[in-house]
């Protein structure tokens, strides 16, 4: 299957509270979408790597994926090597998107530049002939996709671009709610953590509503883009 917009997180739930907006309007818009979790967020203070699959799958339904995998490389210490690029550049090949959506380039968490990096370097590499890679046994074709996007997570940093989620952003907030271990539940007895409070989810909100303002709608999701965009014309819809 073609996935046409695939988004990489380093963790079970960073894709749904940092752009699942955008993954819904994309749905909604008629694009295959899919999530590539890098690993199963198991040094989480709350919940357990269990939990946490049955969560993502949930969120994956709420946000009507075509596809929702975890590469299960380890929470926290997974590097940028071969090894871990080479799973990358599996998975690229296989659903060849056209878009990628990755990790926020600098964050509180160092899981997630690690993780922008390591797909941002493995989308290059994807594309070159000479690295050989096979899946089921048969050798895979060269892909490299067309652009990729770092969406931004806890740390503020100016977009390149904003996406109105407006009308998908009681999607987001139940795909976000759908990792119940992970966020306010005031019947939880869990450990509280910096994402567990009710601050937190206002947060999120604050934040959504932020980058709507900037473009002049209800509710936006802000993406970096190192390259310039291509603007199809002065209305400057991309």
């Amino acid at each position: 299957m073609k996935i046409d917009v695939l988004a990489f997180a380093a963790h079970p739930d960073d894709v749904e509270l940092a752009c699942s907006g955008t993954m819904a309007l994309c749905k909604a818009q008629g694009k295959t979408t899919g999530i590539i979790d890098l690993t199963r967020g198991e040094l989480g203070t709350r919940g357990t790597p269990e939990i946490r699959t049955q969560e993502a799958a949930a969120a994956a339904k709420i946000m009507g994926l075509d596809v929702r995998e975890n590469l299960g490389f380890r929470d926290g210490f997974f590097r940028i090597d071969d090894a871990h690029q080479l799973e990358i550049i599996k998975v690229l090949r296989r659903y060849q998107p056209d878009v990628i959506l990755i990790n926020a380039p600098l964050d509180r968490h160092p899981d997630h530049g690690r993780g922008s990096d390591l797909v941002r370097h493995s989308a290059f590499l994807s594309g070159l002939r000479r690295v050989p890679t096979s899946w089921d046994g048969i050798p895979q074709d060269p892909w490299r996709p067309a652009k990729v996007y770092k969406y931004i997570q806890d740390y503020y940093l100016k977009p390149s671009f904003v996406v109105d989620i407006s009308a998908h952003f009681k999607t987001k907030m139940e795909a976000m709610m759908a990792f119940k271990s992970q966020f306010h539940n005031p019947d939880s007895d869990e450990p509280a953590t910096y994402i567990s409070s009710p601050e937190f989810l206002k947060s999120i909100e604050s934040r959504a509503k932020e980058f709507g303002h900037l473009i002049g709608v209800d509710y936006g999701e802000g993406f970096i883009s190192e390259r310039p965009l291509k603007i199809r014309d002065l209305g400057f819809e991309l």
